[in-house]
């Protein structure tokens, strides 16, 4: 019950925030958010954070010392990532998040942005892409080619790991069928893919807006 109460809070907690990113990102248009959009985001946060959590439970459960590698790794990876963006853009240190911040100060709260980016990033993608070189810190366009980079290798991801779980399963999971669970967790991630392609073709409240659509960026 309480992991059910939990999983409903995050996934809860993703729905704002990615209202509170549409409307950051679109702050000079009046945006209206429909039910549809709601139940799109809900179902695909849904079912994107509640594999994942359980893939990654799988593999840890069997190989203990190794989930904190895959772990480290994305954490680091995703941590770097905005950082890499930025060094290759050649952009000037931002200095005006806070008029009484130093330059040391500065650099600690973007630390702790992109700490939180790459936290988030371990379980899902993301509503609001953090980009050093904006003077928002967010980045304002809607970047096809990074989502359907990030799914694509989330998604090969996820399958490995619970390749491994299969291979490396205990007589603890004697009474479970491993491939039907392989099968359906691999299918719940590509339900939340199906409704996050959905909400962004369908239901997104500033969809005109784009330069592309769904069905042009695939």
């Amino acid at each position: 019950i309480f992991m059910v109460l939990s999983l409903l809070s995050i996934v809860y907690g993703a729905l704002r925030c990615n209202i509170l990113a549409i409307r950051i990102k679109y702050d000079d248009y009046d945006v209206h958010v429909k039910p549809a959009a709601y139940l799109c985001i809900f179902l695909w946060r849904s079912f994107e954070i509640a594999t994942r959590v359980t893939v990654l439970v799988l593999f840890g459960s069997v190989l203990r010392i190794w989930v904190f590698l895959i772990v480290l790794l994305n954490f680091l990876g995703f941590c770097f990532y905005p950082w890499v963006l930025f060094w290759l853009s050649k952009s000037p240190f931002p200095e005006n998040i806070e008029k009484e911040l130093s330059r040391v100060g500065t650099t600690i709260v973007l630390c702790l942005l992109t700490f939180l980016y790459a936290g988030i990033n371990m379980f899902c993608w993301s509503a609001a892409q953090v980009e050093l070189s904006d003077p928002d810190l967010i980045s304002k366009s809607q970047n096809w080619y990074r989502m359907t980079v990030y799914y694509i290798v989330r998604l090969m991801e996820n399958a490995f790991l619970l390749l491994m779980w299969y291979i490396y399963r205990t007589d603890f999971y004697l009474y479970v069928c491993a491939p039907m669970l392989v099968l359906q967790l691999l299918i719940g991630y590509c339900m939340g893919i199906f409704f996050m392609l959905v909400f962004y073709q369908f239901c997104h409240p500033c969809k005109k807006l784009f330069s592309s659509s769904v069905s042009e960026a695939l």
